[in-house]
């Protein structure tokens, strides 16, 4: 009989914020995908970056301020260096939770490059802020060489790039053999490293891959049959905040749309949550979204608690 697959999309407070809260945030995710795999799934992880790609971007942005031999050093490659170092984490604290269980157990982290459109209309339009803040005659500069930045939350002014919509996982045989070979696989961390396609070459471009899109993709590819978007909340909501707020257990794709439609979630955190597992719903019959915290993830899969999205 053929094992459950699932696509575990990590959100940042399964990581933490630093190297330190790091360690300890994925000793406690560990448990929790062990705890799976131990109920005879197969398990593909994915993961956001968003703390640690901002500190290696800070980084090498103050290395060029204060050495001038230095140059800049491309987002692709950031987020690179963060697929490395968090991904080591999450697989030695995997690891070393299946050597405390007596299992028998292989981990292995794939840096991902995941292909754009290089004429996605997101490109025409970026929006997510990254690096250090500047102040407004840096912005001007960088404004004057075609770096396109804008003031954040009143904190300074800060570098934007595109966030398009993936389109191909380039190490997705990768991914397929290693899943067979019996391997939790960690992958597409931040949303995968962003290229484009130039007659053959992949050439990493100036985006960031929303992580849950990216999940949705590969959820759909290796033909899993749940994805579990993880969150700060147990379920979906509508209404959320308000006296008539409604917390959400099932949900059609139509429901789903309709609710979109509405503008019933926030855009800079739950709409895009929900737009990615409805994609992966509708993608075939049979597959399930579900929404949800770390900690509820195997009960979500067992029907218990989250929010569910289907056809």
């Amino acid at each position: 009989m053929e094992k459950k697959k699932v696509v575990i999309a990590l959100g940042g407070n399964a990581l933490g914020k630093d190297i330190e809260e790091q360690k300890e945030a994925v000793a406690h995710t560990a448990k929790v995908i062990v705890d799976m795999a131990q109920q005879g799934m197969d398990i593909i992880v994915t993961h956001g970056n968003g703390p640690q790609v901002g500190m290696i971007q800070d980084a090498m942005d103050n290395l060029i301020v204060m050495h001038e031999n230095y140059k800049q050093v491309p987002l692709p490659t950031s987020v690179a260096m963060s697929q490395g170092y968090i991904g080591i984490d999450l697989q030695n604290a995997i690891k070393y939770e299946l050597y405390s269980r007596n299992i028998d157990g292989k981990v292995s982290t794939i840096l991902s490059q995941v292909e754009v459109d290089p004429a996605d209309p997101a490109f025409q339009n970026p929006t997510k802020p990254i690096g250090r803040f500047m102040t407004k005659e840096e912005a001007e500069e960088n404004e004057a060489n075609g770096i396109t930045c804008m003031e954040d939350a009143g904190r300074g002014y800060r570098i934007v790039v595109a966030s398009p919509m993936p389109k191909r996982i380039r190490e997705l045989e990768t991914i397929r053999t290693l899943l067979k070979a019996g391997h939790i696989v960690i992958t597409c961390g931040g949303g995968g490293i962003p290229v484009v396609n130039e007659n053959g070459k992949l050439v990493g471009c100036n985006a960031v891959i929303d992580k849950d899109n990216v999940s949705s993709l590969l959820a759909a590819e290796l033909d899993a049959d749940d994805l579990i978007i993880l969150t700060a909340v147990e379920k979906v909501a509508i209404n959320f905040g308000k006296e008539n707020q409604e917390w959400l257990s099932d949900l059609s794709v139509e429901q789903a749309k309709q609710y979109i439609a509405e503008e019933q979630f926030a855009k800079g955190s739950m709409l895009p949550k929900v737009e990615a597992a409805v994609r992966f719903a509708q993608s075939k019959p049979g597959r399930n979204a579900l929404i949800t915290l770390l900690d509820k993830a195997a009960d979500a899969i067992a029907g218990k608690t989250g929010t569910v999205i289907h056809l």
